[in-house]
């Protein structure tokens, strides 16, 4: 570890002592920014953070908020631009950002401004500067005061029809309060809002700027009298004209293909898609509930929708022109494989049709085969890994479902899917295959940040028609190395499941939740028909025994953005599941696994855990390293680096633990006692490269803390061993 640190060491001296190779004489090298403000406020508005947004000018690029590496880059070049040595730094890196006094002054002007807007009348903003050497500092010291408050408030409404409409006569209608601190945003707001409500109910040429304000501060003290007037239409002919109330006269839609005249999209698709009636008022939130609702469509490329008004009435034609995309594609992708050093490959063909029944449904059908050569099986017949899968999906872009009506599909963005999937895997151990079959639902309500899913039912029966000798008498047959969770893991087994998840996101905090369970209806059933049982005392459906369980899941990820390169991420994530009734224990795919490249990225994918568990069996340890309950802890420091690369500074903690306590798995179980001793932790560098559509993750992780093992080697963050603790990790997307 001493020779990186030295080498870190002697980086950032020597980029620190160039750093103003390129400023010209006279000028100065921008060194720091910073936002001050004076005293404490709850307005969130005059935060620092907040208000350093509106600063025209930001220094250099520092790395983790620490090392400006970019400017050293681009400092280390040499001057003759012929050499591509020089380009290449001059690439990498960031030119100096010099220090502007007129960018400064109107930085002052702006902040200034922005705190009139926010009612802090008596607020001034000053510039402070700090030179040392070719740098300089720059401080905007903001003296907020206290804010203004609206006083008396009156709403004058001109127009009759309008009066009576939003019934604003009643103080309970409006947007604005008395005694609510007085803000050009909220001011504006309330204008915006007048004017979406009288969008929705007809006025179809109603704006904002018929709507202002008199402002009265000339009584004293620290309140405004304030006045919303809206006036009349007086852009017509007529300076006293009402505004004009519109009705729809009729809808029509045409292809948008100048080729093509015919629209491949059935009638009652269109009209479902479709919020603006006929006979109806106009509607400014049906016209963009139209424009999402095509959009969802994935046979429809583009829609543009434009009105035409009738002469001397107040009727709107609406003309919806549609163009569709190509109805089916096929595509193909091959891929590498390495499994523990057995490199293999596998390709996938998909065949998509967009417009399968003229309904905007999507059938998407996709075969795929895997090959895998495996050496170093003793024991075991010559035979390496071969994979077949044909998986079929139909997805209806709305509610297919009993006793839902037309206008509860309209106005729900919903989707319903079926599927379907066949696998076969063919390894020297065993012989595994899948039948799986599923219908979901997905929606979301406009404008609303959640979205739902539901698994109304999916079923999966897994069949091993053929398990090797040496692997039955190795693992499932030996009394002395049996092993319950293998055993149930290798034999025939149902899986049927209903689920419901819900997700929330708006930006800075994402929340992922899900439950399910499976197996009740069958349980229930066999309770009430006495059927029969196997020797594991499992009732069997169709001579083969089924999972019960119940699982549930939530993830949690808060960003604070530090400033325009820098910020940090908080991410929980807790699992549990629960096998009871038919099953003592959760089938392999719903059982929790840690490390990994979202994971505990101190280790490698299935090496760590349940609790304090040690692997002895290489070649099961996928299974054993499993668990029916999942905590995982991380903290992330983003920030960009240079050109497309950005790069994290992370700490993760967490494990995984069983529920009941396995003899193949000693020390797994969980144990709120023995927790804190059972919580592992690593430490790490990231490397992202962002290329807008896709992120190509590469993370590096040690370990500091290792449940597995006692003494010195329970803390490899004191005693490191890169051999032993380092982990690497290719991924694609960001880990949360």
């Amino acid at each position: 570890m001493k020779p990186f640190r030295y080498l870190l060491f002697a980086v950032v001296l020597l980029t620190s002592c160039a750093e103003t190779k390129y400023v010209p004489d006279g000028s100065y090298l921008l060194d720091d920014v910073k936002v001050v403000v004076d005293g404490k406020h709850k307005d969130k508005n005059i935060s620092a953070a907040t208000m350093r947004s509106y600063v025209r000018q930001q220094g250099n690029v520092k790395w983790f908020s620490l090392v400006k590496l970019p400017l050293g880059l681009y400092s280390l070049s040499g001057r003759d631009s012929t050499r591509w040595y020089n380009r290449l730094l001059r690439t990498l890196g960031e030119p100096p950002v010099l220090f502007d006094s007129l960018q400064a002054n109107r930085t002052v002007g702006e902040l200034q401004q922005m705190l009139n807007n926010y009612g802090y009348m008596d607020s001034r903003v000053e510039l402070w500067t700090r030179a040392k050497g070719r740098k300089k500092s720059a401080i905007y010291k903001v003296y907020p005061g206290e804010s203004y408050r609206i006083g008396r408030l009156d709403y004058v409404i001109n127009d009759p029809h309008i009066k009576e409409e939003l019934r604003l006569d009643d103080p309970r209608n409006w947007g604005l309060k008395p005694g609510s601190q007085f803000s050009v945003d909220e001011l504006d707001k309330e204008r915006k809002r007048i004017t979406q409500q009288l969008n929705d109910i007809g006025y179809y040429r109603f704006h904002k700027d018929f709507i202002s304000y008199e402002a009265d501060t000339l009584g004293g003290g620290r309140n405004v009298n304030l006045k919303l007037i809206l006036g009349l239409n007086r852009t017509a002919a007529d300076s006293d004209t009402l505004h004009t109330r519109y009705r729809i006269r009729r809808v029509d839609f045409v292809s948008g293909d100048k080729n093509d005249s015919v629209l491949h999209l059935r009638r009652k698709v269109l009209t479902e898609s479709t919020y603006i009636r006929e006979n109806a008022y106009y509607s400014g939130s049906d016209l963009q509930n139209t424009y999402n609702h095509f959009g969802r469509l994935g046979a429809v490329k583009y829609t543009n929708i434009q009105f035409r008004e009738q002469p001397d009435t107040a009727l709107l034609d609406c003309r919806i022109q549609l163009q569709t995309n190509k109805p089916s594609t096929v595509s193909f992708q091959p891929e590498g494989t390495n499994t523990a050093g057995d490199l293999g490959a596998a390709a996938t063909l998909t065949y998509q049709n967009r417009n399968l029944f003229r309904g905007a449904e999507n059938l998407t059908i996709e075969l795929r085969g895997a090959y895998e050569a495996i050496e170093g099986l003793e024991g075991y017949s010559n035979q390496d890994f071969v994979e077949y899968s044909l998986e079929t999906r139909l997805k209806f872009p709305r509610f297919i479902m009993p006793f839902v009506n037309a206008e509860t599909r309209r106005r729900i963005n919903a989707t319903s899917e079926v599927s379907l999937l066949y696998d076969m895997q063919d390894r020297p151990e065993f012989h595994r295959r899948l039948w799986s079959a599923a219908w979901r639902y997905r929606w979301a309500l406009p404008g609303n940040r959640y979205q739902y899913q539901l698994d109304l039912i999916d079923i999966n029966y897994v069949l091993m028609p053929w398990i090797s000798e040496t692997f039955k008498t190795l693992y499932l047959d030996d009394v002395s190395s049996r092993n319950a969770i293998l055993r149930y893991n290798y034999q025939n087994l149902f899986i049927t499941k209903t689920g419901f998840g819900l997700t929330y996101n708006n930006g800075k905090t994402a929340l992922k939740t899900n439950i399910e369970t499976a197996g009740n209806i069958f349980n229930l059933a066999s309770g009430l028909t006495g059927a029969s049982k196997n020797a594991e005392g499992q009732y069997m459906v169709f001579n083969v025994a089924y999972a019960q369980y119940v699982k549930a899941d939530i993830d949690l990820t808060r960003v604070f953005q530090l400033d325009y390169s820098n910020q940090l991420v908080f991410h929980l994530g807790l699992g549990i599941a629960y096998p009871y009734g038919n099953s003592t224990q959760l089938p392999f795919e719903k059982r929790y696994f840690s490390g990994g490249a979202n994971s505990l990225r101190g280790w490698a994918v299935r090496s760590i855990g349940p609790g304090r568990y040690k692997g002895r069996d290489g070649r099961i340890d996928f299974i054993n390293q499993t668990g029916d309950m999942k905590l995982d802890l991380n903290a992330e420091y983003r920030t960009h680096l240079f050109w497309k690369l950005d790069g994290a500074l992370f700490v993760d903690a967490g494990n995984i633990w069983t529920l009941r306590d396995y003899p193949g798995q000693p020390d797994g179980q969980f144990s709120l006692r023995n927790l804190p001793s059972q919580i592992a932790a690593n430490y790490g560098l990231g490397f992202r490269f962002n290329f807008d559509y896709f992120i190509v993750r590469f993370d590096l992780g040690m370990k500091a803390v290792n449940p597995a093992f006692d003494e010195d080697e329970h803390y490899p963050l004191l005693h490191p061993r890169f051999s032993r603790d380092f982990a690497f990790h290719f991924a694609v997307g960001l880990p949360f």
